[in-house]
């Protein structure tokens, strides 16, 4: 109901198991809490939550113009809603390394499994943009050590982000990736791959799991899961691909909208109300307390929604509450 019914530590233990198992784990972006529980249902293995997702939640361009207080709560919010481990972005963790351990113990709080920590200057910008600028080894380096000496649960998993083949060369992506191991980092993100051989290279560069980013409009090809995992890869996420499919359906709707006068012509392409309260559980709630929700969910997924103005009383399943 209210909260998951796995407790953050289990995650953790989750998260690590997982990307030990030799398997390759696809981790789906969240971009509401409702979305983290729907990625759960589909029975995918964890939560990606991006720093470019919540900033274009809030209406913001992904420059870290973002705050850890605004980062830990949406987190958090998706964390609670799934069984899920969930790893989230924490961009160049907030500020220099006091700030970066702090940012670490808040996402602990707030129910994180893990996170990632990229070495781009503060403000940072979208990984696939040109222009991006790297610090100096020292200070990447020094915000990882102070991520791993900071977190409380040794199962919290500090991931090192590097950008830097987006400035440099592929061998110094590989310096940088062994660098970031020895500071204290359980995983690698290296950020804006061009080629299977170039997350193959990462691959024979560290004994640690590594990511693969397939955003969509990229620097990288939209490689499989057999491909990515054929090359060593242990962790794939896709995190803006499910803000951008919502997205891109509401703005089919209102075009229609504007075009027809009425939805009529989306409906059938909508989340039936009967899936909806599936996902939130109604049921859930009703088995704990009957004053809260005394009426039966309408089953199956009909294809389209009732007629305007349908009242649902409690007697006839067919009828709906509008």
């Amino acid at each position: 109901m209210l909260y998951s019914t796995v407790t953050p530590e289990q995650k953790r233990r989750s998260l690590r198991e997982k990307l030990s198992s030799g398997r390759i784990q696809q981790f789906p972006g969240a971009f509401n809490p409702l979305s983290a529980r729907l990625i759960g249902d589909k029975g995918f293995a964890g939560v990606y939550i991006s720093g470019a997702v919540i900033a274009a939640d809030l209406g913001l361009p992904d420059i870290g113009l973002t705050t850890l207080t605004e980062v830990a709560q949406r987190a958090g919010q998706m964390a609670r809603m799934t069984d899920l481990p969930c790893l989230v972005d924490a961009d160049t963790g907030f500020g220099e390394p006091m700030n970066v351990a702090r940012s670490v113990q808040e996402l602990e709080n707030a129910g994180l499994a893990g996170c990632h920590i990229e070495d781009q200057f503060n403000p940072k910008r979208c990984g696939h943009l040109d222009g991006k600028n790297v610090v100096d080894l020292d200070t990447a380096a020094k915000r990882i050590r102070a991520a791993a000496d900071a977190r409380r649960d040794p199962d919290f998993l500090i991931m090192a982000r590097t950008d830097i083949r987006g400035t440099d060369t592929l061998e110094a992506a590989q310096d940088r990736a062994r660098a970031l191991v020895e500071a204290g980092a359980d995983a690698i993100f290296p950020e804006a791959m061009r080629s299977l051989d170039e997350f193959r290279a990462i691959r024979e560069a560290v004994d640690v799991p590594i990511l693969a980013n397939m955003t969509e409009f990229g620097k990288s090809e939209l490689f499989t899961v057999d491909e990515l995992e054929g090359v060593g890869v242990n962790l794939v996420i896709y995190p803006v691909t499910l803000l951008r499919s919502a997205m891109g359906a509401a703005e089919r709707t209102l075009d229609s909208i504007t075009a027809h006068g009425t939805q009529e012509a989306a409906v059938d392409q909508m989340q039936t109300r009967s899936r909806l309260y599936e996902l939130v559980d109604y049921e859930g709630y009703n088995r704990f307390d009957s004053s809260v929700f005394n009426f039966e969910v309408p089953q199956g997924y009909p294809s389209a929604a009732p007629a305007a103005g349908t009242t649902f009383t409690g007697q006839n399943p067919q009828e709906e509450q509008s």
